[in-house]
């Protein structure tokens, strides 16, 4: 028998191998544990790149809507970024 930390008596004898699984089963018990954080990530990941998508959509929606006013009222359109004089 094995005889453990303060000499108590275990009851199991250790494999010779040192381990009680094979490898096979030791891949098995790793992908399991580490499935709920790829999930996770693939998930934040998708509604991430959504919001984002949606902001971009939204702005370019904004900017239309702001010209067509901006056209209705007789005033020159607005200058995007990087155009026009630099200072």
């Amino acid at each position: 028998m094995f005889v453990g930390w303060g000499g108590r008596c275990r009851g199991r004898v250790p494999s010779p191998r040192g381990y009680s699984r094979s490898m096979d089963e030791t891949w098995t018990a790793m992908l399991w544990a580490i499935l709920p954080t790829l999930v996770v990530s693939v998930v934040f990941f998708f509604i991430l790149r959504n919001v984002i998508r949606m902001d971009r959509t939204e702005r370019k929606a904004y900017a239309r809507i702001e010209a067509e006013e901006r056209a209705k009222r007789g005033l020159p359109p607005v200058s995007r970024a990087g155009e026009g004089p630099a200072n």
